[in-house]
């Protein structure tokens, strides 16, 4: 798979892309992340990306004209031109089907927002999906970017040493239940034991005890989940 991402702080990727399991993936050629700055496409003695939002308001949007002409440059570096994401709070927020659904592709495109957000024209001049990783306020897109690609390459082929850890995550699978609670050594911590199914040898009744206390930390999770907001505010 092939990501670029584009971003006005190309350097906060350096010891993400570097490190763990993205890292090994990469020198194993299962995904290919390349960086762009949107700056470079600026025009201008001062390289400007941002202005001022017509009709008054707080703060400074990123202009449409540095975006555009950074993505068609990245996408005519290769093909096909792939999936261009804008990673913004207006669009649909992002769960493990959703990232299934962006792993199935060839290459993705992740756009990182930053200030009070895009330009409008941005999305409709590309045709870019629009995703949120949550209801909350970040200072830019890179982090954002960073939860999306760590999210879709653990489900690249390869990536994790055992194919089985991704199938029985939370939120993959049947329901896409919540995982349950899980235990290693000691048996006695602390006065705290595992649960002497777990240790019965009896593996009908051990997958039968994990199958009841995901669904118990389900319920427990919706119970727990506020209803969104019906506004979300413009930010990366």
């Amino acid at each position: 798979m092939l990501i670029d991402i584009l971003t006005l702080f190309p350097d906060m990727f350096t010891g993400f892309l570097a490190g763990s399991l993205l890292g090994a993936a990469r020198q194993r050629g299962l995904v290919d992340v390349r960086l762009f700055d949107i700056r470079d496409f600026a025009e201008g003695p001062h390289r400007q990306v941002d202005d001022r939002p017509f009709g008054g308001g707080p703060g400074m949007l990123l202009m449409p004209g540095p975006i555009v002409s950074c993505l068609e440059h990245v996408q005519a570096q290769a093909s096909p031109p792939g999936s261009v994401i804008l990673l913004t709070p207006g669009g649909r927020r992002l769960d493990q089907e959703g990232v299934e659904n962006l792993a199935a592709r060839e290459r993705l495109l992740l756009v990182c927002g930053r200030y009070e957000g895009f330009d409008a024209r941005v999305s409709q001049a590309v045709g870019a999906e629009e995703v949120s990783i949550g209801d909350y306020v970040l200072s830019g897109g890179e982090v954002a970017a960073m939860v999306v690609v760590d999210a879709v390459a653990r489900l690249i082929p390869g990536v994790l040493g055992d194919e089985e850890s991704a199938r029985h995550d939370s939120f993959s699978g049947p329901g896409r239940l919540v995982e349950g609670p899980q235990y290693t050594r000691p048996r006695d911590f602390r006065g705290l034991h595992v649960p002497e199914v777990l240790l019965s040898g009896d593996h009908r009744r051990i997958e039968a005890w994990r199958q009841e206390q995901a669904l118990a930390a389900t319920r427990r999770r919706s119970a727990a989940t506020p209803t969104p907001g019906a506004a979300r505010r413009s930010q990366p």
